[in-house]
């Protein structure tokens, strides 16, 4: 495993990290596989988690919780987000930052993920969803601020709306923010125009999600993959989308190397960029932990090849299907 450093905040973090999302309200076998695929990725070396309160109401954070203390002695960086607190994901232009994140409701969902966490601090606390126009209110500022003073998270930091990259950079200039979470991959490079290096002028970490496009840049959707109606992507992958998005990774084949897959191609593609802190790809089992977390080798893809995946951006607006 390959370590990078955290923004300003010094910390040297697995470049591989953990997506947490998904991991709730499982029991029994489902619950024991989780557990052996997140001990898995530590001892590959991995300290890096993001979770969120909204992630089964607490229970990601709980089984977080959990991971800590069965590696007791291993630095483990724990990171988390509060929730919006009228419940929209993601925020829309025009919300009051009073309605979304008031003073002390921030207060009262750190602590209560500090309770979760089983944690004296956190290392990163982060805002869920976020718009910029919040860049120039007090409250907040204040408020994170105190907490800080307190002892009770470390550092600070906001999650992206899909693809609104720019819906973060006043807030950055603030200088309260030490990270940036945002959907960061073959397709979205986007976030390379104007929140990147605006994140290495000041030192900002960042960190990458949705690696895998949600699923399309494993290479194993077809034209007429389903999910089940309790699965989130069968809301997301309507037909307008998983067409496009299976034609798109479809063009991708033919520059796999024979030595990996799509999603290995993916994952070495968003290392090759040194603005990115660390990436979070969501894991359940073992396997693909290890797959995953084998790319932080070092290894890098050929010039001419990244070349090629450059060209593959694929720039998209917020839809109503996208929410």
């Amino acid at each position: 495993m390959k370590y990078r450093k955290f923004g300003r905040t010094g910390w040297m973090v697995s470049e591989m990290g953990y997506g947490m999302w998904g991991m709730a309200g499982w029991t029994g076998s489902e619950e024991t596989e989780v557990n052996a695929a997140l001990d898995r990725a530590i001892d590959l070396g991995c300290n890096f988690f993001d979770t969120a309160w909204a992630y089964g109401n607490g229970k990601s954070e709980e089984i977080l919780n959990k991971t800590v203390k069965r590696n007791l002695g291993k630095k483990l960086y724990v990171a988390t987000k509060i929730p919006p607190k009228n419940r929209i994901w993601p925020s829309k232009r025009g919300f009051n930052i009073a309605d979304v994140f008031p003073a002390d409701y921030i207060v009262e969902y750190t602590e209560s993920s500090l309770r979760n966490l089983g944690v004296e601090s956190i290392d990163l606390q982060q805002f869920h969803v976020w718009e910029d126009e919040w860049a120039t209110q007090d409250e907040w500022k204040s408020t994170i601020e105190k907490l800080t003073r307190e002892g009770k998270v470390k550092a600070w930091g906001i999650s992206v709306n899909r693809w609104e990259l720019d819906n973060s950079l006043e807030t950055i200039k603030t200088g309260l923010i030490d990270s940036v979470q945002v959907i960061y991959n073959i397709f979205d490079q986007a976030p390379e125009d104007n929140l990147l290096p605006l994140c290495r002028e000041k030192d900002i970490a960042v960190i990458a999600r949705v690696p895998f496009d949600e699923g399309t840049l494993t290479g194993t959707f077809t034209k007429e993959t389903t999910f089940p109606e309790n699965d989130w992507r069968s809301k997301y992958f309507v037909p307008e989308n998983l067409i496009s998005s299976v034609e798109h990774a479809d063009a991708l084949k033919p520059l796999i190397p024979q030595d990996m897959s799509m999603a290995q191609m993916a994952l070495r593609f968003i290392l090759a960029n040194p603005d990115i802190s660390t990436i979070i790809p969501g894991m359940r089992r073992i396997k693909n932990v290890e797959i995953n977390m084998g790319c932080s080798d070092g290894i890098g893809l050929d010039v001419d090849l990244l070349s090629e995946l450059k060209k593959h951006r694929w720039d998209r607006v917020p839809t109503e299907w996208s929410m």
